[in-house]
């Protein structure tokens, strides 16, 4: 596992490991992209900063969505529309439909590996209905399309893909934290071969030679104040791509989850208004009829969000400050909740202090998910603009899957329970792909004489940090930047005001202060590179929103109000220069929106209004 021990600075030895493929994160997507390399033959590592199953894949509630058919009729066709739908158009429907075909097998694959899906009365896997899942090409009525065990799906599927990852013979660096990663060559040569990380634990520096690496490091919630998001969500395979100098896509694009709980930001399930639960305003109406007669309490989470919004702002809020909605679960069956829905009943009482079987449940829109990401395609390999102009330029060497990635199958808007299938689908792709382009054996080149200075030189400058700004201070201002200037509605005048907000927070960097100077479990450490990671993509993100000129999906523009295809169906893609406050110029360019199928089986499915 180790070859050689070196050193390039006095201050820190480097540990060496060669491999086939290094993986970076260990939720859903990266320990199928695991299992997938390692089956393959493939000398694998997976390197995580915390135990597996503590990733955030566990927080996942609802289900994951497969058009198997069991409780309702479906097809993948019609599962292809609705993600498309949802994507408001910005998806690419090359990918949604490789996403959409490999669903029901991807799904029967975790049954076999374990996972202990809700059941029928005939065996089969239950599944419930979700927002925005329809039958008949959209027309409705809803599908049951979203398989489920009970409403802790995510926990039953990370722990089934761990115990299946360790059949297979891959090395497992737990409680690593990666800094950067290695990159030569430049221009149409530029790849990458490695990545640098930190052990935890003692402090030590390891640099892992690969073939491939692949991150799958997840969301940037963090970003925010209040999100769903695990505090471990700090984006930090985006903020090592934006640090070697490739692009993040469609930023903008933020999804509010509808039901948060008011006050905590924990997350309440979609499966809740899927077994029945409606929301009401402060006179008791079920608003949502008024929004979306059809789909009602399930039309999309942009669109519920919305709603939900604007029903606050008219003074119809629930509350002293009229600044929540009502959940009603009180109507189901107390035996239904306890079966289908028994976590949430207990976060209820936990966080709100209410029984879900006798009393409504505080809710708000809540930061839950990052539509953009690293942008790949789907077989998980980075893509940027290439030097000669090419939008789906591949970076050799670099994979991105799971939520940390922009393949794009959600757009403009995530589809419940499209996620988990996200990360299994595209997690299995990526290990197909390296088994096709990596011979296992191959001889690595020799890396670069400076390859580990970088990554030293930030965790040095970090770590002796002796500014007047404690991280904790820093990151509130960003969060609550991000929380006032890039939310459910914004603006120009809201937006162009966080950019420079941010810009002057991320100035504060240079000013950062690090108590604990030592290696071993500095914590203070650890959080100022999370900082520096979601710092990058907070000024990415706002400054991407303040260049949208329209309103698309989660990107609710005020002053743009109508989706404007003729000039915005495109990805946006934006660079970040710089770190540790250093620079902060964000560069914008574009890429166009896959408009084709991957196979002559799927029909294109041309733009039209998005109503549900």
């Amino acid at each position: 596992m180790t070859d050689t021990t070196s050193t390039t600075q006095p201050a820190y030895k480097i540990i060496d490991h060669t491999y086939d493929v290094v993986v970076v994160g260990a939720g859903g997507s990266g320990l199928r992209a695991t299992m997938g390399s390692a089956e393959a033959g493939l000398k694998t590592a997976c390197i995580t900063k915390v135990f597996p199953t503590r990733s955030h894949t566990v927080a996942a509630q609802g289900g994951i969505a497969a058009s198997l058919g069991n409780n309702s009729p479906d097809h993948w066709s019609w599962h292809m529309y609705d993600t498309v739908k949802g994507s408001d158009w910005l998806g690419d429907q090359d990918a949604i439909e490789y996403m959409v075909r490999e669903a029901p097998a991807a799904v029967y694959e975790l049954e076999h590996a374990g996972v202990p899906f809700s059941r029928n009365e005939d065996g089969t896997i239950y599944q419930r209905p979700f927002g925005g899942h329809m039958q008949n090409m959209g027309e409705g009525p809803p599908v049951q399309r979203t398989a489920a065990a009970a409403d802790r799906t995510g926990h039953a599927m990370l722990h089934a893909l761990y115990q299946q990852s360790l059949k297979y013979a891959a090395d497992f660096f737990i409680e690593y934290f990666a800094i950067d990663l290695i990159m030569t060559g430049e221009g149409a040569n530029r790849r990458c071969v490695g990545v640098i990380a930190m052990c935890m634990d003692d402090g030590t520096i390891h640099r892992f030679r690969a073939h491939s690496v692949v991150l799958a490091t997840g969301g940037y919630g963090r970003c925010y104040y209040t999100a769903t998001s695990a505090h471990t969500c700090t984006g930090d395979g985006g903020g090592m791509v934006l640090r070697a100098g490739l692009p993040m896509q469609d930023m903008e694009f933020v999804q509010f989850h509808p039901t948060g709980i008011y006050g905590a930001g924990v997350l309440i399930t979609e499966g809740a208004r899927g077994e029945g639960g409606y929301l009401t305003n402060s006179e008791g109406e079920r608003f949502m009829e008024r929004y979306a007669p059809s789909a009602k309490d399930l039309a999309s989470r942009d669109v519920v969000s919305r709603s939900m919004a604007l029903e606050m702002r008219e003074g119809r809020g629930v509350g002293p400050e009229k600044d929540h909605i009502f959940l009603h679960l009180d109507h189901i069956d107390p035996a239904v909740l306890a079966v289908r829905l028994p976590g949430i009943t207990e976060s209820g009482k936990i966080f709100a202090g209410v029984d879900l079987t006798r009393q409504p449940l505080p809710v708000t829109p809540t930061v839950h998910y990052n539509m953009g990401g690293i942008p790949c395609n789907y077989h998980g390999e980075v893509v940027t603009l290439g030097p000669d102009g090419n939008p789906d330029h591949v970076v050799p060497g670099l994979f991105a899957v799971g939520e940390a990635a922009c393949v794009s199958v959600h757009g403009a808007n995530r589809l419940g329970s499209n996620s988990l299938i996200d990360l299994v689908v595209f997690g299995r792709a990526t290990g197909h792909r390296l088994k096709d382009i990596i011979k296992p054996g191959t001889a690595h080149d020799e890396l670069p004489a400076d390859s580990a200075e970088m990554a030293l030189g930030r965790l040095d400058h970090f770590r002796h940090a002796s500014g007047g700004s404690p991280t904790a201070a820093i990151r509130r201002e960003m969060q609550q930047t991000m929380q006032k200037h890039a939310a459910v509605f914004r603006d120009s005048a809201l937006m162009a005001e966080g950019v420079r907000q941010l810009a002057e927070t991320n100035k504060r960097m240079e000013d950062i202060h690090v108590t604990d100077k030592s290696l071993i479990w500095n914590s203070d450490l650890v959080e100022t590179l999370e900082l520096d990671n979601l710092m990058a993509q907070a000024n990415v993100t706002m400054v991407s929103a303040e260049n949208r000129k329209e309103s698309r999906g989660a990107h609710a523009h005020e002053d743009f109000p109508d989706r404007n295809d003729a000039e915005w169906m495109k990805h946006t893609i934006a660079w970040f220069e710089g770190w540790g406050g250093k620079g902060g110029k964000v560069s914008i360019d574009y890429r166009p929106v896959h408009e084709y199928t991957l196979t002559d089986d799927a029909t294109y499915i041309a733009p039209k209004k998005r109503v549900y």
